[in-house]
């Protein structure tokens, strides 16, 4: 072998194959070490406010802990009290399920269409509109309206108008009576969740190169759902997928304006779900083991239909 032909070999760049995985990794930092300081102070409270309490409350998911005495370890017994034992627990899981199973797809599916009907509107009438779909999930205390239509006594609104047609003679109590409950919360929720996700989905829109449209035309897109379904919705998967993870969380995680319309614990527990649950060991009996187990079962559960809706996403367009 020649001195050249070594020389060179010695200079040949080190690829990733060629080193390891944290050696890589170091030598990227040094290269792009002004971009990771610029994001270090993201990541350090990201860390800090959700990755670490995230494993606190599975490290103390496995203890009794009442937040005076050290947490005693206990291995599995919090889970087994709440599979086996909580019957509460069990009934919180299929509320919340039911809830999360409508208003979750509903919300997106909402979010979705509104914002591609008021994409194809003039900016000026498409800002008050988006103003319009938007309000509700921005104001506070917006359960009040509902209350008000739905009082209980004859000056609640729907009531009045009830008694009126004559279709009941006595007025009915729609939050305190466990078959109006539920749909009720449902329609709330839905009201008031057009919010983030409905933003970045209009965002989204009008991000969508119109050259693509174009293209389509060319290999026989015809219609306008054709574009939506072949050109702007795989071209939209960031926003989507953001739009899906925050349908998730809101679904699973509804649970203070329930109390707001129903009172805490609502009537034989018809609206009772796990955030409620959770709410009820953790801030008033403060018994943070049996809590952080909970909470870690509604996590995993998140993640799992996080999982799922990033698969079907993955077909969108194909």
């Amino acid at each position: 072998m020649s001195d050249k032909t070594a020389t060179a070999k010695a200079k040949k760049p080190v690829g990733r194959n060629e080193m390891s995985k944290f050696q890589w990794t170091l030598r990227e930092m040094r290269v792009n070490k002004a971009a990771y300081i610029m994001i270090a102070p993201f990541f350090i409270l990201f860390f800090i406010f959700t990755v670490l309490p995230v494993l606190l409350s599975l490290f103390f998911s496995f203890t009794l802990f009442n937040m005076l005495e050290a947490p005693e370890f206990v291995f599995m017994d919090n889970y087994i009290r709440l599979l086996l034992e909580d019957d509460i627990f069990l009934l919180s899981v299929k509320n919340t399920v039911f809830f999360a199973a409508i208003t979750g797809p509903c919300s997106y599916l909402m979010s979705l269409m509104f914002a591609w009907f008021i994409n194809e509107l003039t900016p000026k009438i498409r800002a008050v509109i988006t103003l319009i779909f938007y309000a509700p999930s921005i104001a506070g205390n917006v359960y009040l309206i509902w209350t008000i239509l739905f009082t209980s006594d004859s000056h609640g609104l729907v009531n009045g108008w009830l008694m009126e047609m004559g279709v009941i003679s006595t007025p009915i109590a729609f939050f305190q009576d466990p078959d109006y409950i539920m749909p009720l919360v449902i329609v709330v929720a839905l009201w008031t969740s057009l919010g983030t996700s409905f933003l970045s989905f209009i965002a989204g829109f009008q991000t969508v190169d119109r050259s693509l449209y174009e293209a389509a035309a060319v290999d026989g897109v015809k219609n306008r759902w054709q574009e939506l379904w072949f050109v702007t919705l795989p071209y939209m998967r960031p926003q989507m997928m953001f739009g899906a993870i925050l349908a998730i969380t809101g679904a699973f995680g509804f649970g203070g304006i329930i109390t707001g319309l129903v009172g805490f614990p609502s009537p034989d527990y018809c609206a009772h779900t796990m955030m409620h649950h959770l709410a009820d060991y953790g801030n008033t009996r403060f018994e943070m083991g049996y809590a952080s187990a909970i909470a870690t079962l509604l996590f995993i559960m998140m993640i799992g239909c996080n999982a799922a809706i990033r698969k079907m996403l993955s077909k969108v367009g194909q």
